[in-house]
C-alpha cells in the first residue's frame, strides 16, 4: 500500500520564548515493511542541527529555533510504501539487546492487578501468549479518547478500564515483561482503524520480542498486528522514550500544542 502522510504540529507560547531546541524520531523506520518514497520535515524558522541513528535503529534529528519564538510549526509531508509482514519487524538493524526492553519504566510498572492479568494467559509457546496478553489488554481497557492524558501509567489504565491507544501500548508492555518477555512502545502513524475508518491521530503500539523470531508488533487498541496500514517511525521503553517530538523551550511561559494528522492511499 502508498500512503501519504501531512502531519503538523503546531506550538504557541504566550510569552515569546528565547529560543527552543528540539529532537525529532519523525523519519520512518527502515525495514522490510515499509520503503520511504519522500518524506520532508520541516521547522518554521529552524536550523537543522546533527543527526544520528541511535542504538534501536531510529534516526534522531535536532533543530534549533533562535528567539523571539511565539508561535512554531513542525510540519511532515511524504509518501512510503508498505508491505504486510504479519506484524514482524524484518530487515530492522540495531544494536541494543532484546532484554534491555525487560526494564519497567513509571509508566510501564506492572502492579499487582498488571500482574494477575498477565497471569491469565495460557499458551504453549511465546507467539501465542503474546497474542493472549494482547488480547486481555483489549478486554480489560476498552478503547475511550479524553479520558487519560499523556502521563497515565498502565497501572491507571486498567484501574479506570478505558484509555487510548497508549494506554492499550503501555498495559501489555507491563504484562510482557511480567512473563518474560520484553516489550516496547512504538510510534507512528496509522491509515484506519479496524472497522475501514480513517484515523486522524499518530498512533502507538507495542512491540513484543519473541524468541526465535524476533520483534512483533501487536496493537491491542484495534486487535491486531500492524500490516499495510501502518507506518512505523520509532520506539522507546515508554511514549515519553519514543515520543516524535521532544524538546525545551528557553522561557516562552505557557506552551499550547495542536496537532493535525491526516494519513490517506495514494494512487500506485
Amino acid at each position: 500500500m502508498r500512503l501519504t502522510v501531512d502531519h503538523v504540529t503546531r506550538y504557541h507560547y504566550n510569552q515569546a520564548a528565547r529560543s527552543v531546541v528540539q529532537s525529532h524520531r519523525l523519519s520512518p523506520s527502515i525495514f522490510a515493511g515499509q520503503k520511504v518514497i519522500d518524506w520532508e520535515v520541516t521547522v518554521s524558522g529552524g536550523t537543522r542541527g546533527a543527526a544520528f541513528r541511535d542504538g534501536a535503529g531510529d534516526e534522531v534529528q535536532g533543530w534549533t529555533v533562535a528567539g523571539p519564538v511565539s508561535e512554531l510549526a513542525v510540519r511532515v509531508q511524504g509518501t512510503v510504501e508498505t508491505v504486510d509482514l504479519t506484524g514482524i519487524l524484518r530487515g530492522h538493524k540495531e544494536t541494543v539487546a532484546p532484554n534491555c526492553y525487560m526494564r519497567a519504566t513509571t509508566p510501564t510498572r506492572a502492579d499487582a492487578a498488571l500482574e494477575a492479568l498477565a497471569r491469565r494467559a495460557a499458551a504453549p509457546d511465546q507467539l501465542t501468549l503474546a497474542h493472549a496478553l494482547s488480547e486481555l489488554v483489549a478486554d480489560a481497557i476498552a478503547y475511550r479518547p479524553g479520558v487519560t492524558h499523556a502521563h497515565t501509567t498502565a497501572a491507571e489504565g486498567l484501574a479506570l478500564g478505558e484509555g487510548v491507544c497508549q494506554d492499550h501500548a503501555h498495559a501489555l508492555i507491563a504484562v510482557a515483561r511480567v512473563r518474560g518477555m520484553p516489550g516496547r512502545y512504538v510510534s507512528g502513524y496509522l491509515f484506519a482503524d479496524a472497522d475501514g475508518l480513517l484515523h486522524e491521530a499518530a498512533h502507538a503500539w507495542a512491540e513484543v520480542h519473541i524468541s526465535g523470531l524476533g520483534w512483533v508488533g501487536f496493537d491491542p487498541a484495534n486487535r491486531c498486528c500492524p500490516d499495510d496500514r501502518y507506518i512505523r517511525l520509532g520506539s522507546g521503553f515508554d511514549a515519553q522514550d519514543a515520543a516524535p517530538i521532544r524538546g525545551i523551550a528557553r522561557g516562552g511561559g505557557r506552551e499550547e500544542m495542536d496537532v493535525t494528522v491526516a494519513v490517506q492511499q495514494a494512487s500506485q
